[in-house]
């Protein structure tokens, strides 16, 4: 057995076998934490500015060094730099040396401290893993701060890389053809390190706790990105064990990727279009890549977060257009801010809410913030003439909402016109079906809009009345209820009765075990995480239409999701066994969307 086996988080699937190399390790245990006399103040605040200067300096040099395999990481790269020339943070470490009479690095990891503080109220996984960027940024300013990052070792063959956090910047002065996986101490599901793992396909395991006390250089290490573990010093019955699954994953992977650009069609004819869920700009490649026939949904929060300022209608336009013109004839769905009053607190006040995942968001924050969603309205108008745009509205429960995004729209496009600025007059409207009341009222609301969007991980959530992370309920969450079966199919009937199309996002999407019961409603496209295109893609193929369907009401005739569960699961294996055997580990790295 493994002389240690490290668990973490995969991010990007698959096996590594080879020697461990360390590019960085934590820095936190080397920081001198000192009280200084008051006529070093000054020196300690000159030393926190200047830390930022060479910081700054520093990652300019390294963002003209991007290499060509990486360029779409650049903005990564932007966003540091960004947040270093952002006075905040800075201001914030030098208060606490003007206030407290300490040392510059002991100042900086307090003022970080506070940011983790605020990052980790916040309800929303995602945001909050969003710290990693400014903790990241802080770690490059100490390094300055306690005299500079060591100079690289010389790499010697392949090797599995080690870090304590990873950023492209860090890997530009690497070989990356050298790199065979990457395994970092930080992270979690939404890491800059799974995107830029899966831009090299090769494994990736984030938040390996353990990693630094277990794993030295040159250990020979396994990387089970399948199964999200390192085994440190393997038996050889383990290595030969891997050796094996290592190939036959790298067939599977062959063998779907050479067919990820057939249509998504089943073996009778029946068409359905994969589209991708991304929230960066550098995702494009991996959508297009996999065979992605669009972006069914990107998240345009990025934008709007580590920063201290909010994007005006010109930054939103650009990067739109630029999305919208890269993808095109490819079809993008833009879905307006889905972020709440938590995340905005210096510009329009705490509500002090309990829940702020059910309190002022996402479409309800925007219509009360009506300048705010102009100024996205507006550079989603103006990109629609550089692609195929189509816009979406989150988090809908009625009507009413509808109107009033459509009237903030409408307001919006005679702007435009008085102003002479061309936009697409017939740019598609959508809204996400998220809650309960909204897939109570969709043969209404299907009469105001060109599309609907299932989210079925809210809607799952929202309907069973459970928090998927919260690990005291998370096994009540269950895609294949009897009540979420249900509502997914009232939706797709509701928007195919009033002549609109139907698309579905979220885990379900990229669910194996869901695939066929979708397809006997007649889905008509899913949009899923870039990775899982391929996969999901195959096996729609080996689907026929008239078997889905009679899935699907043996389905509907279940009362338990234990039943419907077995049923699904023989169903699955019985025809597809070999399809499942690696798929299933994608199903653990898939988009928190929808």
């Amino acid at each position: 057995m493994a002389r240690t086996v490290v668990s973490g988080i995969s991010v990007s699937t698959g096996i590594a076998i080879g020697k461990a190399y360390f590019l960085n390790r934590s820095i936190s245990s080397r920081l001198p934490r000192q009280t200084v006399p008051d006529h070093m103040v000054e020196g300690e605040k000159h030393r926190i500015v200047k830390g930022f200067t060479e910081a700054v300096e520093e990652l300019e040099a390294v963002r003209l060094k991007v290499p060509e395999e990486l360029r779409e990481h650049q903005l990564i790269i932007d966003s540091h730099l960004m947040m270093l020339k952002d006075p905040k943070l800075q201001k914030s470490a030098l208060k606490y040396v003007d206030d407290h009479c300490i040392n510059a690095e002991w100042a900086l990891e307090k003022a970080v401290n506070d940011l983790e503080k605020a990052f980790g109220i916040l309800e929303d996984k995602y945001i909050r893993e969003r710290m990693q960027d400014v903790r990241q940024v802080a770690l490059r300013v100490q390094a300055k701060l306690i005299g500079g990052e060591e100079s690289l070792k010389p790499v010697h063959g392949r090797v599995i890389l080690m870090a304590h956090d990873l950023t492209p910047a860090d890997t530009i002065e690497l070989e990356v053809n050298k790199l065979m996986a990457f395994v970092t101490t930080l992270g979690g599901k939404t890491s800059h390190t799974g995107i830029l793992a899966r831009t090299l396909n090769i494994p990736a395991l984030v938040g390996a706790e353990e990693l630094e006390n277990s794993v030295v250089d040159g250990d020979l290490v396994i990387i089970d990105g399948l199964d999200g573990k390192v085994l440190v010093d393997p038996t050889d019955d383990e290595l030969e064990q891997y050796y094996t699954l290592q190939n036959q994953f790298e067939d599977y992977q062959r063998t779907t990727m050479r067919s990820c650009h057939l249509p998504a069609e089943t073996e009778d004819g029946y068409r359905v279009q994969v589209f991708a869920n991304i929230e960066l700009f550098e995702e494009v490649a991996a959508v297009i890549d996999n065979g992605g026939e669009g972006i069914g949904l990107f998240r345009t929060e990025y934008a709007y977060l580590n920063r201290t300022d909010l994007p005006d209608e010109e930054e939103l336009a650009e990067k739109y257009s630029e999305l919208a013109a890269i993808m095109s004839p490819r079809k993008v769905t833009l879905r307006t801010l889905d972020l709440g009053s938590d995340k905005f607190m210096v510009h329009f006040g705490s509500l002090d809410e309990a829940n702020p995942a059910m309190g002022l968001r996402a479409m309800r924050f925007c219509l009360k913030h009506q300048d705010l969603f102009k100024i996205q309205l507006r550079a989603i108008l103006r990109a629609s003439v550089h692609g195929n745009v189509s816009i979406m509205f989150p988090m809908i429960c009625g009507l009413k909402e509808v109107l009033q995004a459509k009237s903030a729209l409408a307001r919006a496009q005679q702007e435009l016109r008085e102003e002479g600025v061309p936009f697409d007059e017939n740019m598609p409207i959508g809204v996400m079906i998220e809650l309960p009341a909204a897939v109570m009222i969709a043969e209404i609301l299907a009469q105001e809009v060109d599309f609907f969007s299932i989210g079925t991980n809210d809607l799952i959530q929202y309907s069973l009345g459970i928090d998927r992370t919260n690990p005291h309920v998370s096994y009540l969450y269950q895609p294949l209820h009897p009540a979420v079966v249900r509502s997914i199919k009232y939706v797709v009937d509701a928007g195919h009765r009033a002549g609109i199309g139907v698309s579905l996002c979220g885990e379900v999407a990229s669910d194996p075990y869901c695939l066929p019961i979708l397809m006997g409603m007649q889905i008509d496209s899913l949009s899923l995480t870039p990775q899982a295109i391929p996969g999901i893609k195959r096996l729609l193929r080996q689907l026929k239409m008239p078997d889905c369907k009679q899935l699907l009401k043996e389905v509907l005739s279940c009362r338990t999701v234990t039943r419907i569960n077995r049923l699904v699961t023989e169903n699955i294996y019985k025809k597809y066994p070999e399809e499942l055997m690696f798929f299933a580990s994608l199903l653990d790295n898939d988009d928190i969307a929808g």
